[in-house]
């Protein structure tokens, strides 16, 4: 279905946040920022990938150091998330010639600007985890 609104409306630039967050209007938000949004959410969406994220910007440089910050992931679908990440320019990998060999990884400037941008999502997510959550806390 094509977008009713005229062409100037639809390529408006995004208008700034309305205080208090609650009746930000987002009906101006022209549709090349929904694409750059949509690619944004995906990039972080992916499963595991905010974990990964997140246990780099806590500290974690060596691939044993993501395991132990991120129970119940696997090596080789944490291998595939550094390697996406670094791929996308949000986590530096260094590979430090000893013996054994050491590689090491650290967020780039961009995985925490991204980081920035989420932390209000942890909070969010510590004040609304479902798992935690009873029928008590919701009256």
């Amino acid at each position: 279905m094509a977008d009713p609104r005229p062409d100037d409306e639809r390529t408006a630039p995004v208008p700034p946040a309305a205080p208090g967050g609650a009746d930000e209007d987002f009906e101006h938000i022209d549709d090349s920022v929904c694409r750059s949004f949509q690619r944004a959410v995906e990039v972080v969406g992916g499963k595991w990938t905010a974990s990964v994220l997140l246990a780099s910007m806590r500290g974690a440089r060596r691939f044993v150091e993501y395991r132990a910050r991120i129970p119940g992931i696997s090596n080789q679908l944490l291998s595939q998330r550094l390697r996406e990440l670094q791929s996308r320019g949000l986590i530096d990998r260094t590979v430090v010639p000893t013996t054994p060999v050491q590689i090491l990884y650290r967020p780039t400037e961009r995985g925490a600007g991204l980081m920035r941008v989420l932390h209000p999502l942890i909070e969010w997510s510590v004040e609304n985890d479902a798992g935690r959550r009873t029928a008590a806390d919701d009256r």
